[in-house]
């Protein structure tokens, strides 16, 4: 049995749960189905999407990135603060800047130090949202309405119908696949996950890897920061709450493995399109909000049950 064929059997599950889940709620939402309410998912989806891309590759070592969703605060709130007064330019590259310097921080800490993961990003999540916080005192920063390419990054559609953001979704898609299926840096980060201590004896630089990938998450989740502010048309210092859990969620439910060594982008894509479908059907359904979280719950459990399974077979 080729590998290929492998992949495609795996993705079978999840692709008839995603035509399963359409066919629901076409049956609750007549309008489900209709070409601009597919549009408007998939631009909705574009941003868990490139967030999960980036927690695919930490989870895969054994990571975790509990600070993304900050990060999408703070690098957009950075971005449009830098646009408003020095143009769009330096405001992108002080964007990325910021989230270089947290991708940083959380990979030195993760590879240097004896801290967990889980801690040293729940910390950094918090110092995130509270730089966030501090400019304009908390309040909202409109993007001037001058600045037509940022905006354009979030609404503008291609061809008058292609949304922006599922290209750039496509685009950070076709990156991380590459690096990660088709270079032997993305087979060092299988070994890494697979077995740390033989992946250490084999010669694989464990630190400079790990350092790389937690920085790859940070700029993802800059990108992603970036996009959800033009989205908003402004920068909000309290958006992302949330968002790093909905990325975890597309991971799990997308087949990597907590444990790590086991995993793969194109299932963090179509885990990103269950949870996107999901979200936006309940609440076109009118279902509340609180029947949402433990309808998410559940998926992401009974995903991690399958993961254990899978895992001792």
């Amino acid at each position: 049995m080729t590998s290929a064929f492998k992949s495609i059997r795996s993705g079978l599950p999840l692709l008839l749960a995603i035509a399963v889940l359409m066919g629901l709620f076409r049956i609750w939402v007549p309008q489900f189905l209709g070409a601009e309410n597919l549009l408007d998912l998939a631009q909705q989806i574009s941003v868990n999407a490139i967030l999960a891309y980036g927690m695919t590759l930490v989870i895969l070592i054994g990571g975790i990135d509990l600070s993304v969703g900050a990060v999408v605060a703070l690098v957009g709130t950075v971005t449009v603060a830098g646009l408003a007064h020095h143009g769009v330019a330096l405001g992108i590259c002080a964007g990325f800047a910021m989230a270089t310097l947290f991708g940083i921080i959380n990979g030195v800490c993760a590879a240097g130090t004896r801290m967990p993961p889980f801690i040293i990003t729940l910390a950094t999540m918090l110092v995130a949202r509270g730089v966030a916080l501090r400019f304009n005192d908390g309040r909202p920063l409109a993007v001037p309405d001058a600045e037509r390419f940022f905006l354009g990054l979030g609404n503008a559609r291609l061809f008058g119908f292609l949304p922006v953001p599922v290209l750039l979704m496509l685009a950070a898609f076709t990156v991380t696949a590459v690096l990660l299926h088709r270079t032997r840096w993305g087979q060092h980060l299988y070994a890494i996950g697979g077995n740390r201590e033989a992946a250490r004896f084999t010669g694989i630089p464990l630190a400079r890897n790990e350092v790389l990938v937690y920085v790859l998450c940070a700029l993802l989740a800059g990108l992603a920061g970036m996009i959800h502010a033009s989205q908003l048309y402004s920068a909000e210092p309290a958006a992302g709450q949330g968002f790093e859990l909905n990325a975890i969620a597309a991971v799990v439910v997308g087949g990597t493995s907590f444990t790590g060594g086991i995993g793969s982008v194109r299932g963090t894509l179509i885990g990103a399109i269950v949870i996107g479908v999901l979200d936006k059907g309940l609440n076109q359904a009118g279902v509340h909000f609180s029947l949402q979280y433990i309808v998410k719950g559940l998926v992401i459990l009974a995903a991690v049950y399958l993961d254990v399974r899978r895992r001792k077979q």
